[in-house]
């Protein structure tokens, strides 16, 4: 969208140049038309032939090709082409002489005029063209916003729907940090009366999805003032310059427009460390960043325009973009938690028929990890198909499906043999048994064989509370879960397979942490141990030094294999004293397929199953 607009009775540029091209190329392929339409063309020897016979009245010669003019046209067209041989024929003007013929000489033949012309003509156009673009989009605040120097920013008009902070759920400590910006945008002249500036630029930073361009537009929405929107890549461009040119462009439109903001989103695209990897210093995207650092260090105190960017990659900003009086203010947006993702929901689910039966509350301890575009996807996802099943409500058993397959993915239809099936059925049974008798597990929630994404199957624990550290005994219980697949496989089918590939690489992954980063092993004790995580063309160089040594690298390795065969030994122990809840279980889940967590219990601890109410299950 731009911010200015065209004249209407003023035609499209676009069209002039079509004419002017059609013109160009009928006026290049006129003659070859005239020429096909009134000319024969025949070979040498046949016209010297039609000499003879005297069929010829006059000829016009050039340096390789004879016009010939018939005396009667009857016959066919009224002249004859031929090509002149390279070797010149000495008899051919003897013969013309001899049979009367009339002969014109002409210079030697070249390009016309206008084949010479037209490529010139095409390069001035395109010339015109482009010097017409440029100026368009660096002249005129409102106007000439399609130039391709143009910001492409966008300011939203009247008529799109304000949004506020009551749109914006499960943030509150991010919306405290902000908030104090609306006041400034709303009065710059008190904070100027008493010499006080607030921090021009404000970056959000946060996992994808957590809401950092809708707090954006909430804070323009409260503020009630201009509001542009642009994300980093659209700076970008072949041209270099052009993306320099672009900021410019917007900062001049936010401060005619004061009191406003300025959303730049995905800054990391433009703002990556400078000089980082094989590329130079002088490439498109650099000149764009320095030109971003120029905009924001030419803010006056006066100037009340608040630039506020986004980001789920702070680590690899360049440290210029994040010094005091430029980026100077973070703002940080995380995952919501339980009580987060019920207002999150709340908002969502404002205009969808729920049934009776739905419970928010539940909803929410189910999604742990959901981001807010996580959860807004879940419900619709949950309407699709309840839409497909031609209900007219959500109902639970939507939810859980959609849940299901946003976590997992769509249902496969696999054509399972009954000796793999078995293998399935075993290999999640042993993660559903010891995750249910480990007591530092988190809760099960279901198991099933269905396959969907690209898992065959899963067992699924929801956690009781939020966890904002993780204890060694629960992540010690977690890789004894991860490893009893195989260890279950290995008990009753004396053997194991490839379907222990995922769990053996998160096992691994979290044994590494667990030794090399938060100093759980009693030999290496308290040290970080770990490689260098940065990509070496979004870090600081291309190659990071390893900051440990080789042997204390083998005594990483070691340590992280003993903890993985502690893990394994751990599990078979508690598979081998449950044996036959194990053997049931997997008998009971290979009928049923899915098994929710009070079916579960009635495997695996028959004497102290406690009633749950009933969850419709989709098949």
């Amino acid at each position: 969208m731009t911010n200015g607009s065209e004249p209407e009775n003023k035609p499209p540029a676009r069209w002039g140049w079509i004419v002017l091209a059609a013109f160009a190329i009928g006026m290049a392929i006129l003659p070859w038309l005239e020429d096909n339409s009134s000319t024969q063309t025949v070979s040498y020897s046949a016209f010297k032939a039609r000499v003879e016979e005297g069929a010829i009245q006059d000829v016009l010669l050039s340096e390789s090709t004879i016009l010939a003019t018939l005396k009667e046209a009857s016959a066919g067209a009224p002249q004859l082409r031929a090509i002149v041989p390279v070797q010149n024929d000495p008899d051919l003007l003897p013969l013309l002489e001899e049979n009367g013929v009339a002969v014109t000489a002409v210079n030697a033949g070249g390009p016309s005029i206008l084949s010479m012309l037209l490529p010139w003509v095409v390069l001035i156009g395109f010339f015109i063209w482009l010097t017409r673009r440029m100026r368009s989009g660096l002249t005129g605040l409102p106007g000439g916003m399609g130039g391709l120097m143009s910001g492409r920013f966008e300011k939203p008009s009247e008529s799109k729907q304000k949004i506020t902070f009551a749109d914006v759920a499960g943030q509150d400590n991010a919306k405290r940090e902000v908030s104090e910006l609306v006041e400034f945008l709303r009065e710059p002249e008190r904070f100027a009366r008493v010499g006080a500036q607030v921090p021009h630029g404000v970056l959000l930073m946060g996992p994808p999805g957590t809401g950092k361009t809708l707090l954006a537009r909430a804070l323009a929405g409260e503020a009630e003032v201009p509001f542009f929107s642009t994300s980093g890549s659209e700076f970008i461009e072949v041209f270099v310059g052009v993306g320099a040119g672009r900021v410019r462009k917007m900062f001049e439109a936010a401060r005619a427009a004061a009191p406003s903001i300025i959303f730049i989103d995905e800054l990391d695209s433009i703002g990556r460390t400078r000089g980082t990897g094989l590329g130079g210093g002088h490439d498109e995207r650099e000149q764009t960043l320095n030109q971003i650092l120029a905009e924001l260090d030419g803010f006056s105190g006066k100037e009340a325009v608040v630039v506020l960017a986004a980001t789920n990659r702070p680590d690899v900003l360049d440290s210029a973009l994040l010094r005091p009086g430029r980026f100077d203010r973070h703002v940080t947006l995380n995952l919501p938690d339980k009580a987060a993702r019920r207002a999150i929901l709340d908002i969502h689910a404002k205009d969808l028929p729920l049934a009776p039966e739905v419970d928010l509350d539940t909803v929410a301890s189910g999604t742990p990890g959901f981001s807010g575009a996580d959860l807004k996807n879940l419900l619709n996802e949950a309407a699709i198909t309840a839409a497909r099943t031609s209900g007219d409500m959500v109902r639970a058993a939507d939810i859980e499906e959609a849940r299901d397959k946003v976590m997992m993915g769509t249902v496969r239809t696999l054509a399972i043999q009954p000796d793999e099936k078995h293998r399935l059925a075993v290999h999640e049974a042993g993660h559903t048994a010891v995750a249910h008798f480990l007591p530092d597990a988190d809760p099960l929630y279901k198991v099933t064989i269905i396959p969907r994404g690209q898992a065959l199957g899963g067992t699924h624990m929801l956690p009781v509370n939020e966890r904002h550290t993780l204890p060694e005994p629960y992540l010690k219980a977690q890789l004894a879960t991860l490893l009893a697949g195989r260890a279950a496989e290995r008990l009753v089918l004396k053997s194991v397979s490839s379907g222990a590939d995922d769990d053996i690489h998160r096992a691994t992954s979290l044994a590494r942490a667990m030794v090399a980063r938060w100093g759980m092993d009693e030999d290496l004790g308290p040290i970080d141990l770990r490689e260098s995580e940065d990509h070496p063309f979004l870090g600081q160089s291309i190659a990071k030094p390893r900051h440990f040594a080789d042997s204390t690298a083998g005594r990483v390795d070691t340590a992280v294999l003993a903890l993985l065969k502690e893990s394994e030994a751990t599990a078979t122990a508690i598979l081998t004293n449950h044996e036959g809840e194990l053997l049931a279980l997997a008998a009971e889940l290979e009928r049923e397929e899915t098994l929710d967590a009070n079916a579960i219990r009635k495997c695996l601890d028959p004497d102290n199953v406690t009633p749950l109410h009933d969850r419709s299950r989709p098949t």
